[in-house]
């Protein structure tokens, strides 16, 4: 089931922590039950995402790579 999201963020380009630093600023601009969707090239966030949403309580949708880019989604659970 595809997810409609409710913000796109271009991340790529960004290094760490900028990815978490620009998607925890992102999350208080959606709903609770809202979705971002980012795209990053940083290979960072296949682990400093995950461990975000566990910190801070909001729900990994899903996170893959393909070539050099990095899709992931997010869900604000609070």
């Amino acid at each position: 089931m595809e997810v409609k999201p409710d913000l796109t963020l271009d991340l790529k380009g960004l290094l760490c922590p900028m990815p978490v630093v620009k998607i925890n600023q992102a999350i208080k601009n959606v709903p609770v039950g809202g979705v971002i969707e980012a795209y990053a090239t940083d290979p960072g966030v296949m682990a400093d995402i995950p461990a975000w949403c566990r910190s801070t309580g909001n729900e990994l949708v899903t996170i893959e790579k393909q070539d050099k880019v990095i899709r992931f989604v997010v869900r604000r659970l609070k």
